[in-house]
C-alpha cells in the first residue's frame, strides 16, 4: 500500500508556483512560540493564500484573534474542542459568541466529539457541540468538526440539529467511506492532512478517493499531524525533542491527495480553491 510514494517524491519540487489552502491548523499553539514569526516569515513564499487557524479553547481565543489582525490572510475560527469541555468556565459559550461577532469572518471551530480520549464526558460533549452548531447557524457561519471514535454518534446528532447553511468541514476524516455520502448530504467537505503519508495510514488515504471532487480540501492540523520523514521537507522539532508539523507542509496534503486521485498537483490546486472559497468566502 505504498505505492503512491514514488509518485509524490516526484513532484515535490515542481517548479509551477503554489497557490495553497490550509482548512485547519493551529498556528497560535504555544508549542510553535519559539518559531513563529519565522514561520509566517516563509509561508508566502511557500505559496499559502489563506489559512484557518483554530482556537481550541477559551485560553486560545485571543492568540487567534490578535494572529488574524496581524495578517490578512489568516482566517480565524473560534470553538471550544471536546477535549477541553471540562475546563469551561460557566460564561464560555457568551465569550464565545462575543468573539464571533466580533470577527465577521471567523469560522466556528474547532468542535465536535471525541471517544478516544480517557474519560470523554461525552454528556458535556453533546451539549457544547450542539451550542457551538446554534451559533454557526445562528450567525451564518461555516463550521469546523473534529471527530474520533464517534462517526456514527456524529451523524445521528448532526441529523437531528440545525445545520450552518455554509455547511461545516470534517477536519483530517478518519471515518469510513460508505458515511462520505450521507455527511456530503448533509453540507459536509472532507479535508486531508499531511499524516496520511504514513504508510500506516494507507486504508484512510484511500478513502479519500470516495470524497467527491467539489468536498476535498488539505490541512495540516500544525503542529500536529506530521508526515513521515520521508515526506517532510520541513522538519520541526520541539524544546522537548518531539516533532512538530510546520505549516508549510501544506504541500504535502496536495501531493498525498493528488496521488490518491490521479490528478497533476497543479489541478488539483483549482479544485481546491474553488472548494475552499465555496465553504469560506463571505
Amino acid at each position: 500500500m505504498e505505492y503512491w510514494i514514488p509518485g509524490i517524491s516526484s513532484v515535490l519540487h515542481h517548479s509551477t508556483p503554489s497557490v495553497l489552502y490550509d482548512a485547519h491548523n493551529h498556528l497560535q499553539d504555544e508549542r510553535l512560540d519559539p518559531w513563529r514569526d519565522q514561520i509566517i516569515a516563509t509561508l508566502p513564499q511557500a505559496g499559502i493564500a489563506e489559512m484557518i487557524v483554530n482556537g481550541s479553547c477559551e485560553e486560545d481565543w485571543p492568540a487567534v484573534a490578535a494572529l488574524a489582525r496581524e495578517h490578512t490572510w489568516i482566517r480565524p475560527a473560534f470553538g471550544l474542542h471536546p477535549w477541553y469541555v471540562n475546563e469551561r468556565s460557566p460564561r464560555w459559550a457568551e465569550t464565545l459568541r462575543q468573539h464571533l461577532i466580533d470577527h465577521p469572518h471567523a469560522v466556528v471551530g474547532e468542535i465536535g466529539l471525541d471517544r478516544w480520549i480517557e474519560n470523554p464526558a461525552i454528556d458535556a460533549q453533546l451539549e457544547c457541540f450542539r451550542t457551538q452548531l446554534a451559533l454557526a447557524v445562528e450567525l451564518d457561519r461555516p463550521a469546523t468538526i473534529h471527530c474520533l471514535r464517534a462517526w456514527g454518534l456524529l451523524e445521528e446528532t448532526l441529523r437531528a440539529c440545525p445545520l450552518p447553511r455554509r455547511g461545516f468541514l470534517l477536519h483530517s476524516y478518519g471515518g469510513p467511506a460508505e458515511m462520505i455520502p450521507s455527511f456530503a448530504a448533509m453540507g459536509a467537505r472532507f479535508s486531508l492532512s499531511p499524516y496520511f503519508g504514513h504508510p500506516r495510514k494507507a486504508a484512510q488515504l484511500a478513502v479519500f478517493k470516495s470524497v467527491p471532487l467539489d468536498r476535498l480540501l488539505t490541512e495540516t492540523d500544525a503542529p500536529d499531524m506530521r508526515p513521515p520523514d520521508e515526506l517532510n521537507p520541513h522538519p520541526l522539532q520541539a524544546a522537548d525533542g518531539s516533532s512538530l508539523n510546520h505549516p508549510a507542509n501544506l504541500r504535502v496534503s496536495y501531493e498525498l491527495l493528488a496521488s490518491i486521485r490521479g490528478m497533476l498537483v497543479e489541478e488539483l490546486q483549482d479544485v481546491i480553491a474553488a472548494n475552499y472559497a465555496k465553504l469560506f468566502a463571505f
